[in-house]
């Protein structure tokens, strides 16, 4: 039993961290109607940019003072990343108003191109480091139920309690602010909503900041534990199933799924692994999207799309 929630465990906060990348597809998509193929991207950019600053800072205040060299590497990062925003809104997104899903999907491709070319220009292409102060040492819980306790990774707790409080954070954005309501108008129609007098391109710009804020914290959770690579990118693949199976407009929906894909990751590699070869954990969550596309593509918590003639 204690193996098993070990095990569960491990899975839901892996699952969290697949949420909070998932969670950047879902703002954009709520704001735009468009998939954003540059999300990965973006984390990946602003990883880059966490970790250059850190160094940066670390030289500027001083070893000694990592808390403050880590504050200001994380307000420039932000900084930076809602510059790359109003960029993105002033020079692509504007001229790209009330057009076609597919064209504002090829449009995000070329964007995230043009980051990961910025982020090698300015920042180089070598694999950096983060250190954000988060303790590595492992925690062991439930000793007095289980022999030996529950071995649980303490960075993986306190990046889980993170994410969830930026979900948290972010959904009741959503849900209780004019701004929150004005981006899912915006989402449903985009002519209706500029016709009741909401400025698409200033929602567009706050919804591309508040992607780039949650792919910054993303990619410093990542990069602390993967470190800061090209490879990065691929977190974004990993998401991809998250939100197939939580639906493309819905937050709550990007965190049930994350915690289902973790959770089931996790278990069917133990359970189930061992009886096939193993490898169950690289497959598992696109397998599940694969059935959910077949026989409910709107996801668990997606609105159902009806078209009347």
């Amino acid at each position: 039993m204690g193996f098993f929630l070990e095990t569960l465990l491990g899975g839901l906060m892996a699952g969290m961290l697949y949420s909070l990348v998932a969670l950047g597809f879902v703002l954009i998509f709520k704001a735009s109607g468009v998939f954003n193929f540059s999300q990965g991207a973006m984390v990946l950019f602003a990883a880059l940019a966490m970790a250059r600053f850190s160094e940066w800072a670390h030289r500027w205040v001083g070893a000694d003072n990592k808390v403050l060299a880590n504050a200001i590497a994380f307000a420039s990062a932000a900084v930076l990343m809602f510059a790359l925003a109003w960029l993105i809104e002033r020079l692509v997104l504007r001229y790209l108003v009330n057009q076609e899903g597919v064209t504002l999907l090829m449009a995000t491709l070329g964007i995230t191109y043009f980051i990961d070319g910025l982020g090698q220009t300015l920042f180089g292409s070598e694999i950096y480091s983060i250190d954000v102060g988060m303790p590595k040492d492992p925690l062991f819980l439930l000793r007095d139920l289980f022999d030996g306790g529950v071995l649980v990774n303490t960075e993986d707790v306190i990046a889980a309690f993170v994410a969830a409080a930026l979900v948290a954070a972010l959904s009741l954005f959503f849900q209780k602010t004019g701004t929150g309501r004005a981006l899912r108008a915006v989402a449903d129609d985009h002519q209706a909503a500029q016709s009741i007098g909401i400025p698409l391109n200033r929602i567009w710009v706050i919804v591309w900041c508040v992607a780039g804020i949650t792919a910054l914290v993303a990619g410093i959770i990542w990069g602390s534990k993967l470190g800061v690579q090209f490879s990065l990118t691929t977190v974004a693949l990993r998401a991809l199933p998250v939100i197939i199976l939580g639906g493309l407009t819905s937050v709550p929906g990007a965190i049930i799924g994350g915690l289902i894909i973790g959770v089931g990751e996790k278990l069917s590699e133990v359970y189930i692994g061992p009886m096939v070869g193993g490898g169950i954990e690289i497959w598992f969550a696109y397998m599940l999207a694969l059935v959910f596309l077949l026989f409910r593509p709107q996801g668990l918590f997606g609105e159902k799309i009806i078209d009347r003639v």
